[in-house]
Parts: C-alpha cells; structure tokens; sequence
C-alpha cells in the first residue's frame, strides 16, 4: 500500500515535467545554461579585476559605499569564516553535488533559477579553491568589489540573491516540483491514459451507434414494405 501511495503521488510531479517538456522547458538545460552563465561572468570578471587592479588599492564608485579593491580571500562570501578553507571547500562541494543530483526533479522554473545561481555561485567560488594559490583546496577567492565593510565577487553576488529567492520561495510554500500555471492540471488530466483511452475508444462507440442506427432504419422500412403489400379489390 505504501508503493502504491508513494507512486500516486510521484505521477503529478511526472505529469508537470513530461507537460514542460512539450512546451519546450526542460530544467536540466537550464540548471546547466544559469549556473554556467554565472560561473563565465565571474572568472571573466575575477580575471579583468586581477589584471586591472593593484592588489589592496581601492578605487571609489560610489564614495565609502562601493568601489574596486583586490584581494585574496581564504574565507566564504563577502571575505568571512578566513580560518576555515578546507571546511567551506568540501561544504561548497557537497552542495553543488546536491544540487546536481536534485537537478532533474525540480519542475518549477523558480526553483531552477534559485538552485542554479546558488550552483553557478559554488562552482564560481570553488574554480578559485582548486587552481588559486597556494593550491588545492585552500586556494584563495578572488575579490574585488569593495562594499565598505567587505569585499566580494560575482559568485557572492548569486549566493545571496539565490539565498534570498530561496528564502522567499520557501516562505510562499512553492513546491520543487510544483507546475508554474494552474492549467497545467487541466493538460495534464486531459492527457491522462483514461482520458486517452477513452477518446481513443470513442470511434468505434461511434461506428457501433452509426451501424445500430442503420439495422434499426432498414428493419423500420422492411414492415414498412409488408404493411403496404398488395390488397384486394371489392
């Protein structure tokens, strides 16, 4: 009963994603698509900002606010927890294993997007980890954009904004593989295998009214025949 309970449950979850498939949305390409477009934009960036600024000089944008400074951070987001490199690193790993595996059954698109920058943000931060000095997997994070009180990067950047949508997401009670539009119930009991069956079924009910019909009109016009047949004249 168990298996059975378990299994009914999974079919709307198969049911949303085989609908997003038929309109195109598939949500491992797009995990892939984000969490790579963040993970480019953060090494480009990481690379313009380490050839382009002397490390500790800052460059004011917006007064103490926000400007460029370069540093090597040994720490997580925003140049915190410096003493713990090797614990962030295997922690940044696990969760984009997580991620990686959860991956094919999240059916909301809001998920996607939340998962994938938290992924692109992890990968971002652990690319430095592995190939930064002073090596694997101690390697210093490089940051450069100066808030005033801390330094950070792009993949910061996705952490907190993923953070943050997750944070929102879990308080409105959407579901990781919930469908993003009501009707999605609607195509999903239309193209259920009753429904299916049925309309499949619904030609041949057709055909058989259509020949019941016939038989009946012929045997209406056969006693027509003998009820007029010929008579005798007085």
């Amino acid at each position: 009963m168990k298996d059975a309970d378990s299994t009914s449950a999974s079919e709307p979850s198969r049911a949303a994603a085989k609908t997003y498939r038929q309109r195109g949305f598939r949500p491992v390409v797009w995990f892939a698509i984000i969490a790579a477009t963040v993970v480019v934009i953060d090494q480009i960036t990481k690379f313009i900002a380490e050839n382009a600024l002397a490390t500790g000089q800052r460059i004011d944008l917006v007064g103490d606010l926000l400007g460029l400074r370069l540093v090597y951070n040994a720490g997580a987001a925003f140049s915190f927890g410096t003493g713990a490199t090797w614990l962030l690193s295997i922690l940044a790993t696990a969760v984009a294993v997580v991620i990686i595996r959860i991956a094919p059954r999240v059916t909301s698109f809001a998920w996607v997007w939340a998962l994938s920058l938290l992924l692109g943000g992890a990968v971002g931060n652990l690319v430095d980890r592995f190939f930064k000095a002073p090596g694997f997997p101690q390697g210093h994070v490089v940051d450069f954009i100066d808030y005033g009180i801390f330094v950070g990067n792009v993949a910061d950047i996705a952490i907190v904004l993923a953070a943050i949508f997750m944070v929102f997401l879990g308080v409105r009670g959407v579901d990781l593989e919930a469908p993003r539009h009501a009707d999605d119930n609607l195509h999903t009991a239309s193209a259920s295998p009753d429904n299916l069956h049925t309309a499949s079924a619904s030609p041949a009910d057709a055909d058989s009214a259509s020949s019941a019909d016939t038989s009946e009109t012929r045997s209406n016009s056969n006693a027509s025949e003998r009820n007029e047949g010929p008579t005798s004249d007085e």
